[in-house]
């Protein structure tokens, strides 16, 4: 996050990426006692004045207004004692020393006021999509015929770096029908390319019959929405994705275009379930002579699938190492499954220092237990 002031400067907040007034001070006080020092053992102290004029400059980077602002006094006040101290030789050569000081430290306020701006801009830019995002997707948990599914969507809200994570579980006359998908790329862009997504498969999996026909619709709603934004000069997108259908049976359906296979959590053992080659992302099938194909993998009654999106497989640690996400799930194999989302998460932010640096979408598809059979009434 940038750094957040209200627009007369009065109340600057500093928050992560900012500066603190310690350090502001810290820097004031530091580098003119090290001139100062370095001046009078040298017997140039307005030699200060060269290096000093430049700190403001340093601030206006990263520190609000106010504090770009009180170093510029300051330094302008250090750089005439200092010339009152040890004039020059001429007036001409102090008023210059004085109004290239005023002049550099001036613009360092201006660069300080439209770095605000636009970090305030970004802000509000980057914040409202994520509420449209958590708007348009639905809240946890979600429930259908054979699911119960929980979850979490947690965007990140850095500049460009909202994404475009989509995911849907519905049920359906044929069965329950569960997307989780990732568009390529990063900023509002992406969450259109989403929203296309997602709006497709919201009707497809309604109206189409079998799982290749709700893929092709979510194929040329990509097609459709990089044709149109291609027409604006934006860049096109593919989109990752991987489409379930789970109906009464224990064996459920797959198409993964591109995308992370899913885990499964069972009392027999946890890990990813092997769905073959995986088809290229939606928005790419012209480039493979071969049609996506629908895969069928063993789904047993209250056992639970996981699916993610990279945002959680491709955090790193400090170190630089990919979170180890199908070691960890062995551990949380009995916990209930509303509890499994909010703990991968919580791992997952220790793991990487909390500094995430993608969308985290998760989902865990719980299916009921088999309802015992009725007995009849004669």
């Amino acid at each position: 996050m940038g750094i957040s002031e209200d627009p007369d400067g009065a109340n600057a907040v500093t928050r992560e990426g900012g500066l603190t007034w310690r350090v502001v001070a810290g820097w004031l006080v530091g580098i003119t006692a090290a001139l100062a020092v370095t001046g009078v053992a040298l017997g140039r102290e307005t030699g200060l004045a060269p290096f000093l004029v430049f700190l403001p400059t340093l601030i206006a980077g990263r520190g609000t207004v106010r504090q770009t602002a009180v170093a510029s006094v300051w330094t302008v006040l250090v750089i005439i004692g200092s010339l009152i101290r040890r004039p020059l030789p001429s007036a001409a050569a102090t008023a210059s020393v004085i109004i290239f000081a005023l002049a550099l430290d001036g613009l360092s306020v201006v660069q300080a006021v439209r770095r605000v701006r636009q970090e305030k801009e970004i802000s509000r830019l980057r914040s409202a999509a994520a509420a449209l995002q958590r708007h348009i997707l639905r809240p946890f948990p979600l429930a259908t015929a054979e699911l119960v599914v929980h979850g979490l969507y947690e965007p990140v809200e850095e500049d460009s770096m909202v994404g475009g994570d989509v995911y849907e579980a519905m049920p359906t006359p044929y069965g329950s029908r569960v997307l989780i998908a990732d568009v390529q790329g990063k900023g509002l862009p992406a969450i259109s390319a989403a929203f296309a997504v997602l709006n497709s498969f919201r009707e497809a999996a309604l109206a189409e019959p079998t799982l290749t026909a709700v893929v092709d619709a979510l194929e040329n709603s990509v097609l459709r929405h990089n044709s149109f934004v291609a027409q604006t000069g934006e860049e096109q997108r593919f989109v990752t994705a991987l489409i379930l259908d789970i109906g009464s049976e224990t064996t459920a359906q797959a198409i993964n275009c591109g995308h992370i296979p899913p885990y499964l959590l069972s009392e027999q053992g946890t890990g990813q379930i092997h769905l073959g080659e995986a088809s290229l992302p939606l928005g790419l099938a012209s480039l493979s002579p071969e049609p996506r194909t629908v895969t069928p993998f063993n789904f047993p009654t209250d056992s639970t699938l996981l699916l993610c999106t990279d945002g959680i497989t491709e955090t790193r640690d400090p170190s630089g190492a990919f979170y180890p996400l199908e070691e960890r799930l062995s551990r949380w194999e009995h916990l209930p499954p509303a509890e499994i989302a909010p703990t991968v998460h919580h791992d997952l932010e220790q793991y990487a220092h909390s500094k995430l640096a993608d969308d985290v979408a998760l989902l865990v598809l719980h299916r009921k237990p088999a309802l015992p059979d009725t007995p009849s009434i004669s």
